[in-house]
Protein backbone atom coordinates (compact mmCIF):
# COMPACT_ATOMS: atom_id res chain seq x y z
CA UNK A 1 0.00 0.00 0.00
CA UNK A 2 2.51 2.59 0.57
CA UNK A 3 4.35 1.91 -2.58
CA UNK A 4 1.02 2.75 -4.56
CA UNK A 5 0.98 5.62 -2.58
CA UNK A 6 4.27 7.60 -4.26
CA UNK A 7 2.74 7.98 -7.21
CA UNK A 8 0.20 10.18 -5.68
CA UNK A 9 2.57 12.02 -3.55
CA UNK A 10 4.66 12.80 -6.50
CA UNK A 11 2.17 14.33 -8.34
CA UNK A 12 0.99 16.45 -5.76
CA UNK A 13 4.39 18.18 -5.39
CA UNK A 14 4.62 18.37 -9.26
CA UNK A 15 1.49 20.57 -9.02
CA UNK A 16 2.87 22.56 -5.99
CA UNK A 17 6.11 23.24 -7.37
CA UNK A 18 4.29 24.00 -10.67
CA UNK A 19 1.69 26.37 -8.90
CA UNK A 20 4.82 27.99 -6.79
CA UNK A 21 6.87 28.59 -10.26
CA UNK A 22 4.06 29.92 -11.36
CA UNK A 23 3.09 32.45 -8.58
CA UNK A 24 6.90 33.62 -8.62
CA UNK A 25 7.39 33.99 -12.01
CA UNK A 26 9.24 37.50 -12.67
CA UNK A 27 9.03 37.22 -16.06
CA UNK A 28 7.76 40.66 -17.81
CA UNK A 29 4.53 40.08 -19.54
CA UNK A 30 3.10 42.80 -21.69
CA UNK A 31 -0.31 43.67 -21.26
CA UNK A 32 -2.93 45.91 -23.91
CA UNK A 33 -6.05 47.93 -23.86
CA UNK A 34 -7.93 49.04 -26.15
CA UNK A 35 -9.87 52.95 -26.26
CA UNK A 36 -12.32 54.16 -28.41
CA UNK A 37 -12.36 58.29 -27.97
CA UNK A 38 -14.58 60.64 -30.65
CA UNK A 39 -11.73 62.78 -31.36
CA UNK A 40 -9.61 59.98 -32.83
CA UNK A 41 -10.01 58.28 -35.98
CA UNK A 42 -7.12 56.28 -36.38
CA UNK A 43 -5.05 54.22 -33.96
CA UNK A 44 -2.78 56.04 -31.28
CA UNK A 45 -0.28 53.57 -29.44
CA UNK A 46 1.16 54.23 -26.22
CA UNK A 47 3.27 52.16 -24.31
CA UNK A 48 3.43 53.19 -20.35
CA UNK A 49 6.31 52.33 -18.15
CA UNK A 50 6.38 53.04 -14.35
CA UNK A 51 8.25 51.37 -11.27
CA UNK A 52 11.15 50.07 -12.78
CA UNK A 53 12.90 51.10 -9.51
CA UNK A 54 15.89 51.02 -11.90
CA UNK A 55 15.65 47.09 -12.07
CA UNK A 56 17.60 45.62 -15.04
CA UNK A 57 15.79 43.83 -17.54
CA UNK A 58 19.65 42.67 -19.30
CA UNK A 59 21.93 44.47 -20.39
CA UNK A 60 21.69 48.27 -20.47
CA UNK A 61 17.77 47.55 -20.56
CA UNK A 62 18.05 45.55 -23.73
CA UNK A 63 15.03 43.02 -22.79
CA UNK A 64 12.67 46.08 -21.88
CA UNK A 65 14.08 47.91 -25.58
CA UNK A 66 13.10 44.71 -27.43
CA UNK A 67 10.24 44.50 -25.89
CA UNK A 68 8.99 48.50 -26.81
CA UNK A 69 10.40 47.73 -30.68
CA UNK A 70 8.25 44.77 -31.15
CA UNK A 71 4.95 46.92 -29.90
CA UNK A 72 5.70 50.01 -32.17
CA UNK A 73 4.32 52.30 -29.79
CA UNK A 74 4.04 56.05 -30.73
CA UNK A 75 4.99 57.37 -28.13
CA UNK A 76 6.36 56.29 -24.55
CA UNK A 77 5.31 57.69 -21.27
CA UNK A 78 7.09 56.79 -17.83
CA UNK A 79 5.01 57.74 -14.74
CA UNK A 80 7.14 58.00 -12.14
CA UNK A 81 9.59 55.44 -10.08
CA UNK A 82 11.89 55.07 -12.77
CA UNK A 83 14.34 56.03 -10.00
CA UNK A 84 15.48 54.40 -7.41
CA UNK A 85 16.41 56.09 -3.79
CA UNK A 86 19.85 55.07 -2.78
CA UNK A 87 20.75 54.45 -6.36
CA UNK A 88 23.08 55.64 -8.60
CA UNK A 89 20.62 56.36 -11.19
CA UNK A 90 23.40 55.40 -14.33
CA UNK A 91 20.78 52.67 -15.18
CA UNK A 92 17.64 54.92 -15.13
CA UNK A 93 19.28 57.62 -17.10
CA UNK A 94 20.51 54.71 -19.79
CA UNK A 95 17.24 53.45 -20.09
CA UNK A 96 15.90 57.13 -20.52
CA UNK A 97 18.22 58.21 -23.25
CA UNK A 98 17.60 54.81 -25.31
CA UNK A 99 13.65 55.52 -24.89
CA UNK A 100 14.56 58.91 -26.46
CA UNK A 101 16.43 57.49 -29.15
CA UNK A 102 13.64 55.57 -30.59
CA UNK A 103 10.72 57.56 -29.45
CA UNK A 104 8.74 60.38 -28.12
CA UNK A 105 8.96 59.99 -24.55
CA UNK A 106 7.55 61.31 -21.67
CA UNK A 107 8.05 61.75 -18.24
CA UNK A 108 6.34 62.31 -14.74
CA UNK A 109 8.08 61.91 -11.17
CA UNK A 110 7.71 59.13 -8.25
CA UNK A 111 7.48 59.59 -4.92
CA UNK A 112 10.82 57.75 -4.87
CA UNK A 113 12.28 60.77 -6.88
CA UNK A 114 11.59 62.55 -3.83
CA UNK A 115 13.12 60.18 -1.28
CA UNK A 116 16.23 60.85 -3.14
CA UNK A 117 16.07 64.17 -1.74
CA UNK A 118 17.84 64.57 -5.35
CA UNK A 119 14.79 65.30 -7.62
CA UNK A 120 16.36 67.99 -8.99
CA UNK A 121 19.27 66.36 -9.97
CA UNK A 122 17.67 63.34 -11.56
CA UNK A 123 14.61 65.69 -13.62
CA UNK A 124 17.58 67.43 -14.97
CA UNK A 125 19.53 63.94 -16.06
CA UNK A 126 16.22 62.84 -16.99
CA UNK A 127 15.82 66.50 -19.21
CA UNK A 128 19.37 65.55 -20.66
CA UNK A 129 18.53 62.09 -21.67
CA UNK A 130 15.89 63.95 -24.41
CA UNK A 131 12.88 62.80 -22.91
CA UNK A 132 10.25 65.86 -21.71
CA UNK A 133 9.60 66.43 -18.35
CA UNK A 134 6.21 67.62 -17.42
CA UNK A 135 5.45 69.46 -14.45
CA UNK A 136 1.95 70.69 -14.32
CA UNK A 137 2.09 71.43 -17.68
CA UNK A 138 1.16 69.60 -20.79
CA UNK A 139 2.40 68.70 -24.33
CA UNK A 140 0.97 67.69 -27.92
CA UNK A 141 1.38 64.49 -29.42
CA UNK A 142 0.78 64.71 -33.09
CA UNK A 143 0.73 61.24 -34.72
CA UNK A 144 -0.21 61.24 -38.07
CA UNK A 145 -2.54 63.95 -37.71
CA UNK A 146 -4.09 62.77 -34.27
CA UNK A 147 -3.00 64.91 -32.04
CA UNK A 148 -3.55 64.40 -28.44
CA UNK A 149 -2.76 66.26 -25.71
CA UNK A 150 -0.43 64.36 -23.16
CA UNK A 151 -0.40 66.43 -19.16
CA UNK A 152 1.74 65.58 -16.52
CA UNK A 153 1.77 66.15 -12.87
CA UNK A 154 4.61 65.00 -10.40
CA UNK A 155 4.00 62.87 -7.15
CA UNK A 156 2.31 64.25 -4.20
CA UNK A 157 5.41 64.80 -2.64
CA UNK A 158 6.18 67.30 -4.60
CA UNK A 159 4.17 69.58 -2.08
CA UNK A 160 6.36 68.82 0.73
CA UNK A 161 9.66 68.82 -0.80
CA UNK A 162 9.39 71.30 -3.82
CA UNK A 163 6.96 73.60 -2.52
CA UNK A 164 4.12 72.71 -5.29
CA UNK A 165 1.01 73.96 -4.85
CA UNK A 166 -2.08 71.50 -3.93
CA UNK A 167 -3.10 68.45 -6.64
CA UNK A 168 -6.17 70.34 -7.49
CA UNK A 169 -4.61 73.64 -9.06
CA UNK A 170 -1.47 71.19 -10.44
CA UNK A 171 -4.37 69.59 -12.31
CA UNK A 172 -6.11 72.57 -13.69
CA UNK A 173 -2.91 73.95 -14.26
CA UNK A 174 -1.69 71.52 -16.71
CA UNK A 175 -5.15 70.74 -17.94
CA UNK A 176 -5.78 74.48 -19.06
CA UNK A 177 -2.40 74.24 -21.32
CA UNK A 178 -4.59 71.39 -23.25
CA UNK A 179 -5.17 72.09 -26.89
CA UNK A 180 -9.02 72.85 -27.47
CA UNK A 181 -10.89 69.60 -28.45
CA UNK A 182 -8.08 67.37 -28.33
CA UNK A 183 -8.13 64.42 -26.56
CA UNK A 184 -6.36 64.72 -23.06
CA UNK A 185 -4.12 62.39 -21.00
CA UNK A 186 -2.86 62.88 -17.92
CA UNK A 187 0.39 61.27 -16.62
CA UNK A 188 0.07 61.09 -12.92
CA UNK A 189 2.12 58.57 -10.20
CA UNK A 190 -0.48 57.67 -8.09
CA UNK A 191 -3.93 55.78 -8.88
CA UNK A 192 -6.15 56.31 -5.70
CA UNK A 193 -6.24 59.92 -7.20
CA UNK A 194 -8.86 58.86 -9.44
CA UNK A 195 -11.86 61.20 -8.50
CA UNK A 196 -9.34 64.47 -8.39
CA UNK A 197 -8.13 63.52 -11.99
CA UNK A 198 -11.65 63.22 -13.07
CA UNK A 199 -13.48 66.35 -11.48
CA UNK A 200 -10.52 68.25 -13.70
CA UNK A 201 -11.82 66.91 -17.00
CA UNK A 202 -9.29 64.77 -17.93
CA UNK A 203 -10.47 61.58 -20.52
CA UNK A 204 -7.45 59.06 -19.80
CA UNK A 205 -5.21 58.71 -17.02
CA UNK A 206 -2.06 56.64 -16.58
CA UNK A 207 -0.28 55.77 -13.52
CA UNK A 208 1.23 53.14 -11.27
CA UNK A 209 2.53 53.38 -7.62
CA UNK A 210 0.62 50.14 -6.62
CA UNK A 211 3.07 47.21 -7.66
CA UNK A 212 -0.30 45.26 -8.44
CA UNK A 213 -1.58 44.71 -4.89
CA UNK A 214 2.21 42.84 -4.60
CA UNK A 215 0.22 39.32 -4.38
CA UNK A 216 -2.60 38.47 -5.98
CA UNK A 217 -4.86 35.77 -6.50
CA UNK A 218 -6.21 35.90 -9.88
CA UNK A 219 -9.86 35.97 -9.69
CA UNK A 220 -10.10 36.30 -6.00
CA UNK A 221 -7.79 39.52 -4.88
CA UNK A 222 -6.41 41.63 -7.17
CA UNK A 223 -3.80 43.25 -4.78
CA UNK A 224 -3.57 42.07 -1.15
CA UNK A 225 -1.77 45.71 -0.03
CA UNK A 226 -0.51 49.21 -1.78
CA UNK A 227 1.05 52.21 -0.75
CA UNK A 228 -0.99 55.20 0.30
CA UNK A 229 -4.10 52.62 -0.56
CA UNK A 230 -3.68 49.86 2.39
CA UNK A 231 -5.34 46.07 2.64
CA UNK A 232 -6.99 45.19 -0.58
CA UNK A 233 -6.37 48.27 -2.78
CA UNK A 234 -9.23 49.25 -4.96
CA UNK A 235 -6.87 50.88 -7.90
CA UNK A 236 -3.80 47.76 -8.02
CA UNK A 237 -3.92 47.47 -11.73
CA UNK A 238 -5.90 47.23 -14.60
CA UNK A 239 -8.74 49.76 -15.95
CA UNK A 240 -10.88 51.25 -13.93
CA UNK A 241 -13.67 54.72 -14.98
CA UNK A 242 -14.94 57.43 -12.91
CA UNK A 243 -17.10 59.49 -14.67
CA UNK A 244 -16.06 60.29 -18.23
CA UNK A 245 -12.28 59.69 -17.37
CA UNK A 246 -10.49 56.34 -17.92
CA UNK A 247 -7.76 55.25 -15.73
CA UNK A 248 -4.63 52.71 -16.68
CA UNK A 249 -2.75 51.39 -13.80
CA UNK A 250 -0.17 49.60 -15.02
CA UNK A 251 1.54 46.94 -11.92
CA UNK A 252 5.11 47.93 -12.75
CA UNK A 253 8.21 46.56 -13.93
CA UNK A 254 9.97 46.47 -11.01
CA UNK A 255 10.82 42.48 -9.32
CA UNK A 256 11.81 44.50 -6.33
CA UNK A 257 9.70 42.59 -2.80
CA UNK A 258 8.18 45.26 -0.88
CA UNK A 259 7.51 44.80 2.55
CA UNK A 260 9.60 41.63 2.23
CA UNK A 261 6.89 40.04 0.08
CA UNK A 262 7.88 39.08 -3.28
CA UNK A 263 5.54 39.73 -5.87
CA UNK A 264 2.99 36.69 -6.33
CA UNK A 265 1.03 36.13 -9.43
CA UNK A 266 2.18 39.59 -10.17
CA UNK A 267 4.26 39.58 -12.94
CA UNK A 268 6.10 42.88 -14.16
CA UNK A 269 4.29 44.21 -17.00
CA UNK A 270 4.80 47.06 -19.68
CA UNK A 271 1.46 48.12 -20.88
CA UNK A 272 0.32 49.33 -24.11
CA UNK A 273 -2.89 51.24 -25.04
CA UNK A 274 -4.02 51.81 -27.97
CA UNK A 275 -6.62 54.83 -28.37
CA UNK A 276 -8.86 54.95 -31.37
Amino acid sequence: MKRRRWPAVLAVVAVLALLLATALDQRMIVRQYELDAASISAPVRLAVLTDLHECDYGAGGAQLLQELAKLSPDAVLCVGDMFADGGSYAYGTAVMAALADKWPAYYVTGNHEYWTNEVGRIVGLVRESGVTVLDQECAVLDVNGQRISLCGVPDPYAMVYAGAPDTETQLARAHSQAEPGTFTLLMAHRPELINKYAAAGYDLVVAGHAHGGQVRLPGLINGLCAPNQGWFPQFAGGLYRAGDTTMVVSRGLSTQAQWCVPRVFNRPELVLITVY
